[in-house]
């Protein structure tokens, strides 16, 4: 039985879920030829971090640039989970 007949709130295709993992999708396309297994798992994390930084409204070039001068500083005494983007996120707010 075709349930979004019977109930006008339902919607009859999946635009919305396919519009959201389109660049998971393409994502993975572009994964095949990274080249090495090493450099696909970094890409793949710097993808999960942004997504992070998406995810909570964050600008990754904000936060990256952030965490890159923290990192490189000598004195840097906190943790480095605590530089994770929705970890970041509450310090800065």
């Amino acid at each position: 039985m075709k349930y979004y007949a019977l109930h006008g709130g339902l919607q009859i295709d999946n635009n919305l879920i396919e519009n959201a993992i389109r660049p998971v999708a393409l994502g993975r396309k572009n994964w095949l030829f990274a080249g090495t297994h090493d450099t696909a798992q970094n890409a793949a994390m710097i993808y999960s971090l942004f997504a992070t930084c998406k995810k909570h409204n964050i600008n990754p070039h904000d936060w990256l640039t952030d965490v890159l001068r923290k990192m490189n500083d000598d004195g840097y005494k906190g943790k480095f989970s605590d530089l994770l983007p929705h970890r970041w996120a509450t310090t800065k707010a």
